[in-house]
């Protein structure tokens, strides 16, 4: 029985979130090799690939206020330079999956990217359109469907940009993954964040109230939020979705991503 898992590479991990624009290509490349050895040691796995965007689309985000909108930009933007801005950033977005799929194909791994850009609408940052068939199709072919986060337009924002967490919050009600993958530098959800001396193994809903506060917020540039929202989308997301769990865990020591793609359980394990 085939198993289908949504797998994000975090920007934090193939990116250097302090030196705008500056991607990890050694890391990518041991990433890529992880993901080829898991597909061949496992041909029943099914997988859809998502990376962060890092340095390269947050940096251009956060000096467009691109995140926030048309309406609610940063008011010393006129709109003509925000939709020039936003432009940008969907350049460096793409820039940056250029590399994963350069180092995919490297790997030998069949894979393609389904530009969200292309293709997502969002209304007040929630999708509400995305049509799937071209997903569903390479994911029936063998292909590996790669997304990533991406500029969106918006019904009520004018334009906006959605997190790999927020597009996977849609895929995942489609198409029904078994569990999902988020591999960052971070080994794991801390509950004395900076100072990491305690690891949470599990969260639920309940513990996670009990935390909250001390996750942590992103290192570096990053507008979509830190890990007390990763948690916090994650959480609403299993809670929806009977059987569906989710791992966050750190992609940095080698073999970890391949031992978290065999069915390992690293890091911290959200359940509803």
């Amino acid at each position: 029985m085939q198993e289908l898992v949504f797998l994000k590479l975090g920007g934090s991990l193939i990116t250097d979130k302090l030196q705008p624009y500056t991607a990890r290509l050694d890391k990518l490349a041991d990433l890529a090799i992880q993901i080829d050895h898991a597909l061949q040691a496992r041909p029943d796995l099914l997988l859809v690939l998502g990376h962060g965007s890092g340095s390269f689309g947050h940096t251009a985000a956060m000096k467009y206020g691109t995140r926030a909108g048309v309406p609610l930009a940063n008011p010393d933007i006129r709109e003509q330079e925000y939709w020039a801005g936003f432009a940008e950033v969907w350049f460096q977005a793409t820039e940056l999956n250029r590399y994963v799929m350069q180092e995919l194909h490297k790997a030998g791994i069949p894979a393609m990217t389904f530009s969200p850009a292309a293709s997502v609408l969002a209304d007040n940052g929630v999708v509400v359109e995305w049509p799937l068939s071209q997903i569903k199709s390479a994911l029936e072919k063998g292909i590996i469907p790669v997304v990533h986060g991406d500029v969106i337009f918006d019904r009520l924002k004018g334009g906006t940009i959605l997190s790999t967490e927020e597009l996977f919050e849609y895929l995942a009600q489609e198409l029904r993954p078994q569990r999902i993958l988020l591999a960052g530098l971070e080994e794991a959800v801390w509950s004395d964040f900076p100072a990491r001396r305690h690891r949470v193994r599990k969260v639920t809903r309940a513990s996670f109230e009990n935390i909250r506060k001390s996750t942590g917020k992103a290192t570096g540039t990053d507008v979509t939020g830190g890990m007390q929202s990763k948690v916090r989308k994650m959480l609403d997301l299993v809670e929806c979705s009977p059987g569906l769990t989710v791992q966050i865990f750190s992609g940095e020591s080698s073999g970890n991503l391949k031992k978290a793609l065999m069915g390992e359980h690293l890091g911290t394990l959200i359940e509803p």
